[in-house]
């Protein structure tokens, strides 16, 4: 007699059962069944001869033409979508983790529905003219969400958006910042998270209509017919992934899969991959210990996750790409930390992934982030700071802080924005100058470019003596009053017309049906504002005046003290500045009652916003970058890397849930004359920093 083992149960077995059998609930699942590794990095295994064949073809073929063109390829007859392509690979080598995102390595899809005008901009910056067709469909028959937002928009916003004092705006692309809980497609298979999302649609019938009850029903309608188009898609590589994933090579399959569907359909700013280490590992330890895997072949899998993650490309202006200095988009992936019963989320598969910068050599994609805290297992730790050495490839968040407001299954979209996996998204905002605030403030809403009146019913600075602070910094909150009004209604403009004409249904689909919802609002500026204030404060600062009374430029005499340094005097501006800032965000309705938090980051397009801004009381000369996120002016901090780390402890986290960035620069040399002495002092660095930020 032949015993048939059920394919869920022949999938799971092994697994210690809980809540994630009957619901939903990767994090369950993870917290019973992953094994902590607190050893070092001796097991780890150099890739394979096929991995390396895999990354020289590319190389060869792919990447270095890229280089030359700017744009590899890109399709003009196909809007994208999930099943839109034919399946692709990069060689003959490349059979270990499957997938692209059109039918050829590097070839970029159009992605219509945010709007054509970027569109086509696009296509005949990359030297291809759009095709006809399509372009009838998008610009007579089938309205975008860039349509909707530009007929809903109001004058103000239409002046604040092309004065810079609001930029990077996401009506024109997607807004993304949205982490699909891509781990559920290889643990439940694709049929149990249909079944789930009929469920709760149809949980939805009798309550009388309203415009929930019917956003709720059509929304998950939606998410239904992306996850079945992710089988069609599936199956073009022939794999049926209506049941869960049965071994490692399945689970991370299965969930590049989900990931793929995604970055098909949507050409978010950020599209983050989420937390998979722990989840992965899991899979990884059974094969090894069933024998049906080397450590050879689970190093394979994961380069060859990575590989698939470096070659994720959208169809971009150059506009955009100066906006973002570059073509970023932010796959990251999030890793370590502890759980909330304090074992350390550190795996085997957290170091496989940082091997990959050794196996493949560094890469910004993906953008793979450490949730950092002095407990971490010391070989980690280690580690992390020997790659960050050897590549500049690695950035580093605090756990602690993550995981008190956002639970231990949380993972970062974007840089810096922390949110729960598969239980939360955020309406990706963008972020206001609130550095040019302040020179509209001095100028009475004239803008200190163009000489244009922006903003009516200010009055300006009179007079050529010294600023006074107390009359400054009335005004300064008066013109923000009207900036953040400005912004905010723009947000809700933009998120209503994006779930309407762009809607995210493989992200959502990987989604509860219920979620929190989070506005993410940010500012750029902060330390050039705070020392403009802190100069006014503690120095003569007199106005320069063009010939139509406009104020240009500042002549400030005496010493000041400047953020970044660990001088409350000026360091407490700054935290005032991002306090006041979310106050009158959260002052002001959202849409779909989404919760408003602040990031403080430009770690990008602190350039573009530099160009677009005058001359500042601190010396900031017009039209040169802005310090990145919350950096200290650049050049002001003169106190040492840990005296900068120490003012940034000091904006309140909770004024910025949305995450306060920090970029520093080292010179390995600087921290040591040999590499165990400089790894023990990074390790050293790190702990100190976060510890303080903790504090």
């Amino acid at each position: 007699m032949t015993t048939v083992i059920p394919p869920v149960t022949q999938a799971w077995e092994g697994f210690a059962e809980g809540a994630w059998t009957d619901t939903i609930d990767v994090r369950d699942f993870i917290q019973r069944n992953f094994t902590p590794y607190t050893g070092d990095a001796a097991f780890l295994a150099g890739p394979t001869d096929k991995t390396l064949r895999t990354w020289q073809h590319l190389e060869d073929n792919y990447l270095s033409v890229e280089r030359e063109r700017r744009v590899y390829d890109v399709d003009t007859e196909t809007p994208a979508d999930i099943d839109a392509f034919g399946p692709g690979y990069i060689s003959e080598d490349d059979d270990v983790i499957v997938g692209l995102q059109t039918e050829t390595p590097l070839k970029r899809a159009m992605m219509p529905y945010g709007g054509w005008r970027m569109v086509e901009t696009a296509l005949r910056e990359a030297g291809r003219e759009p095709d006809q067709r399509v372009k009838e469909i998008f610009t007579r028959y089938r309205k975008t969400h860039n349509d909707a937002v530009f007929d809903i928009y109001t004058p103000r916003i239409r002046a604040a958006r092309s004065s810079h004092i609001i930029t990077g705006l996401p009506d024109a692309y997607g807004r993304g910042r949205i982490i699909g809980d891509y781990r559920r497609v290889a643990l439940y298979g694709v049929d149990r998270l249909i079944a789930d999302k009929e469920a709760a649609k149809h949980a939805v019938h009798d309550a009388g209509f309203s415009e929930h009850w019917a956003r709720y029903r059509e929304e998950h309608a939606e998410q239904i017919r992306a996850l079945k188009k992710l089988k069609v898609m599936a199956e073009s590589y022939g794999f049926d992934i209506s049941g869960p994933a049965t071994t490692a090579q399945e689970a991370v399959q299965w969930t590049y899969f989900g990931y793929l569907g995604a970055v098909k359909s949507q050409d978010g700013a950020a599209m983050s991959i989420g937390r998979l280490s722990s989840f992965l590992d899991i899979y990884i330890e059974r094969d090894l210990a069933a024998g049906t895997l080397t450590e050879e072949g689970a190093q394979e899998l994961i380069d060859a996750l990575v590989i698939k993650l470096r070659i994720v490309r959208f169809l971009r202006t150059i506009d955009y790409d100066q906006i973002f200095s570059g073509d970023p988009y932010w796959a990251t992936w999030s890793d370590a930390g502890f759980m909330d019963d304090g074992r350390p989320q550190v795996t085997r598969t957290s170091f496989r992934l940082l091997q990959t910068l050794r196996n493949l050599g560094p890469a910004p994609e993906p953008n793979i982030t450490i949730f950092w805290d002095d407990q971490l297992p010391e070989g980690y730790k280690e580690f992390c700071a020997a790659i960050s050495i050897e590549t500049s490839s690695l950035q580093y968040e605090s756990d602690k802080q993550i995981r008190d407001r956002w639970g231990d299954d949380a993972a970062i979209a974007c840089c810096v924005s922390p949110m729960k996996v598969g239980k939360q998204m955020q309406f990706f905002g963008a972020r206001v100058n609130a550095a040019k605030t302040l020179l509209y403030a001095i100028n009475g809403g004239r803008d200190e470019m163009s000489g244009k009146q922006i903003v009516e019913g200010h009055s300006p600075i009179t007079g050529d003596g010294p600023l006074d602070f107390d009359e400054v910094w009335q005004k300064y909150e008066e013109m923000l009053d009207w900036v953040i009004s400005t912004y905010v209604e723009a947000l809700n403009i933009i998120h209503w017309s994006h779930d309407k004409y762009a809607y995210e249904a493989i992200e959502m689909a990987l989604h509860d049906s219920d979620i929190i919802r989070t506005m993410g609002c940010g500012i750029a500026g902060l330390s050039i504002v705070a020392d403009s204030l802190s100069a006014i404060r503690y120095a003569d600062v007199y106005p320069v005046r063009d010939e139509t009374g406009l104020i240009v430029d500042y002549r400030t005499e005496g010493e000041f003290p400047v953020y970044g340094n660990d001088d409350d005097r000026a360091d407490d501006i700054a935290a005032t500045i991002v306090h006041t800032v979310m106050a009158k965000i959260k002052e002001i309705p959202l849409y779909r009652d989404a919760i408003p938090t602040q990031s403080v980051l430009t770690i990008t397009s602190n350039v573009v916003y530099g160009k677009a801004t005058g001359n500042f009381p601190c010396g900031h000369r017009a039209g040169t970058p802005f310090a990145p996120g919350a950096n200290p002016t650049n050049g002001a901090d003169n106190h040492g890397m840990l005296a900068s780390m120490l003012s940034v402890g000091k904006l309140d986290y909770n004024d910025a849930l949305d995450g306060i960035s920090l970029t520093n620069t080292i010179t390995p040399s600087g921290l040591g004359r040999t590499k165990d002495e400089q790894v023990e002092n990074l390790v050293g660095i790190l702990d100190a920093g976060f510890i303080m930020d903790e504090n």
